[in-house]
């Protein structure tokens, strides 16, 4: 590692009701890649928002390359020689893969955008990823997973000395995450220095050089990679033992066979988007649904919850034969969805959490039954406690709540709806190992009161922590079901790689 470029001395932050960063100091040399980690709410997004012109301290130094630095916006950031990549993507969908890349920064000739040069350009810089895509197609049209890309190169392209990523494995799959590695430590050779923002864990510990751990708006701890064992990390990012995540045991010991009620029978059920398969959901399991990025996991459950129309095959509920044609007609037959993209599927961001919570039932109700305040109030206080959701109080925005927060926010507003079926897409990426911990524990009681469960993470040990049915998916088909004793992490990664050939 080179020479300091980057140092925030004791960054103080203030919201209202809450104390976002309590005299925080962070150190970032150049050709390091130094991991900020910590719980949702740690303050993270907070003292990077700072770092980046979003927000301003309201005590606190910031010297970059040992000059005192006060950023008021991302764009003189940027000019600064610091760029961000969020969570979210978040760049323009209607505009070209080139625009996206270029937008501001257009080549010009003739006082015209030199198209040529703009798409020449961002093809070029792709193919550090290994890229080769038609860059004059809308963003949308590609792949989150390339979106996420496109963005890494954008940033990259504004010639940055800081380079901040933050969750940027999120929507990658294996391959593309070790691409983004290998990149990651060419820049380091060059003396880029990386703030990696992740929650997941070994991503940290194969790529950082340092870390440094937040919780609760105060620096922690800070340590090279090769002196901060990872059990130690953990208990310092939650603040407490283990015992969170250890309760949970492993998921073979959780569930006994029995005759439970047959709720959901999927037979040779197709969309446009999933090819033909069969399910069936019982009374009190928890089925998961296991595969890489793109394998139709999503795509599954779309055409369980009306959001895809049925082609071929049929569905039964309770053995009656169903035929969703909207989300109403299955929230009608008690079935419910966690949406994968909280923020885009799921939030009503400029709403509060009260409206954000009773939102579900609201709509089941119907429009003549609506609920009263004071009603909204009781069943809403309800949840927040039976969840933990660290809110000031009800009427606060929804999106200045921490992401897992957030994410509980939307679990609450369907548990409320008192579903049958509760289909979970994702429903802890992008959050904190400890509230990892509290939704795996929550699904696995749910199951126990006899609530129907569809589990989808990314996370395959979370998928085998949780689940006494595995439905395994490949290239958007079916390839296997593994139940009990025989769902591990080899006999799962094996079907995927065959194909579903072998256990």
């Amino acid at each position: 590692m080179g020479n300091l470029i980057l140092k925030m001395e004791k960054i103080t932050k203030k919201f209202p009701g809450v104390l976002a960063l309590s005299e925080v100091s962070f150190e970032l040399n150049t050709g390091e890649i130094h991991a900020l980690m910590g719980e949702n709410g740690a303050g993270k997004s907070t003292l990077i928002k700072v770092l980046t012109g979003v927000h301003q301290a309201d005590s606190g130094q910031i010297y970059y390359e040992g000059k005192q630095i006060k950023p008021s916006s991302t764009l003189e950031a940027q000019r600064i020689g610091i760029s961000t990549v969020y969570q979210e993507v978040n760049l323009c969908p209607n505009l070209s893969v080139a625009e996206n890349i270029f937008i501001g920064r257009e080549p010009i000739k003739n006082f015209k955008i030199d198209w040529q040069e703009m798409n020449d350009r961002a093809k070029e810089l792709l193919r550090k990823f290994d890229l080769d895509i038609d860059v004059t197609k809308n963003l949308s049209y590609y792949t989150v997973a390339i979106q996420q890309m496109v963005a890494i190169v954008r940033a990259l392209d504004i010639s940055a000395k800081i380079l901040i990523l933050d969750e940027p494995t999120s929507s990658l799959d294996k391959d593309e995450t070790e691409k983004l590695f290998g990149l990651m430590r060419k820049l380091k050779k060059e003396g880029i220095a990386i703030i990696f923002i992740t929650h997941f864990i070994d991503d940290v510990y194969e790529i950082a050089d340092t870390i440094t751990v937040l919780r609760n708006g105060k620096l922690i701890d800070k340590r090279p990679i090769d002196s901060f064992p990872k059990l130690e990390m953990v208990a310092k990012m939650i603040g407490k033992e283990l015992e969170t995540l250890s309760d949970i045991g492993d998921k073979t010991t959780v569930y006994e066979e029995k005759d439970d009620k047959l709720v959901v029978k999927a037979r040779q059920l197709s969309s446009r988007n999933i090819s033909p398969f069969d399910l069936e959901i019982y009374e009190g399991q928890v089925v998961g649904l296991a595969g890489l990025l793109g394998s139709g996991r999503t795509e599954l459950v779309n055409i369980l919850f009306g959001l895809d129309q049925i082609i071929e095959g049929e569905l039964l509920v309770d053995g009656e034969l169903k035929h969703f044609s909207s989300p109403k007609e299955a929230m009608d037959e008690g079935f419910s969805l966690c949406p994968e993209d909280r923020k885009t599927d799921g939030l009503l961001s400029d709403l509060s959490v009260r409206e954000n919570m009773t939102l579900g039932l609201q709509v089941k109700n119907g429009y003549f039954n609506s609920l009263s305040i004071e009603e909204q109030n009781e069943l809403c206080e309800k949840f927040v406690k039976i969840l933990n959701i660290a809110t000031p109080s009800l009427d606060q925005q929804v999106k200045n709540l921490s992401g897992g927060n957030q994410q509980k926010v939307i679990l609450a507003r369907w548990l409320m709806t008192n579903p049958k079926v509760l289909i979970l897409d994702e429903p802890t990426r992008g959050i904190d190992v400890g509230t990892k911990a509290d939704i795996q524990k929550f699904v696995i009681e749910l199951a126990e009161e006899g609530k129907s469960i569809v589990f989808i993470s990314s996370e395959l040990d979370e998928v085998i922590r949780v689940s006494n049915s595995v439905t395994v998916l490949r290239d958007r088909r079916k390839i296997a079901e593994v139940k009990n004793e025989d769902i591990n992490r080899n006999n799962i990664m094996n079907l995927i790689a065959t194909g579903g050939e072998s256990l």
